[in-house]
């Protein structure tokens, strides 16, 4: 069943994705293949453009199968959703902004309210930290999307860093990373832990990289 957690006085992030007008997305494959989840249409939480999603699936789509999914920085909840939709075993969805949370957890409900799939309201750093400390970490691989306001690889570049290469060292073994933003971002800062590719599908910038034994 899908579990739903909160925290309150959370300050919102603006995030710099391109404009979508308020009504619905769409989810693009598997199991809820077609299906629509509805958007709010609030400039806070601005949707990837699903040509960009579309294309990201198209590469990692087949690696959701029974992983455990990470949307990091939500928004709309559509990666997690995706992954959800194409096999993955449960997902962590994280979002700060209260009423795109609600959202989320309606769309949960109008697909399965039955599925795998913790919605939390909280600040995506913190949530982290606190996960990081649990007993038992997921055993399976991971599928962690990490799709922050394209502004806080400026604002808050060190704490993503670390972030990531926290999530990194815990993950289990041929673990997948997909990390979004756009080119004022190096990719390079992401550092040599994972051999990281990255393209371009303007104006986002998707790096994917695989835990693997070296």
């Amino acid at each position: 069943m899908a579990k739903i957690t909160r925290r309150k006085n959370l300050k919102d992030w603006k995030s710099q994705r391109p404009s979508s007008d308020s009504g619905k997305l769409r989810i693009i494959g598997g199991k809820f293949r077609g299906r629509q989840i509805e958007y709010s249409g609030d400039p806070i939480t601005r949707p990837m453009k699903e040509h960009t999603r579309e294309a990201i699936f198209n590469l990692v789509g087949s690696y959701a199968k029974n992983r455990v999914a990470f949307d990091l920085f939500a928004g709309t909840g559509a990666i997690g959703l995706e992954s959800i939709s194409r096999g993955a075993a449960s997902a962590f969805l994280v979002e700060r902004h209260f009423p795109t949370v609600r959202i989320i957890e309606q769309n949960v409900r109008s697909l399965d309210p039955d599925m795998n799939v913790t919605v939390t309201a909280s600040d995506t750093f913190f949530w982290t930290r606190q996960f990081l400390k649990g007993a038992q970490l997921p055993v399976e691989p991971w599928l962690v999307f990490c799709c922050p306001p394209y502004d806080l690889y400026l604002e808050k570049k060190d704490e993503l860093l670390a972030m990531l290469g926290s999530l990194i060292e815990a993950a289990p073994l041929e673990s997948l990373f997909v990390v979004e933003s756009d080119e004022r971002f190096k990719p390079q800062c992401l550092g040599e832990s994972l051999a990281w590719e990255t393209r371009l599908y303007a104006p986002a910038l998707i790096s994917i990289g695989c835990k693997s034994e070296r």
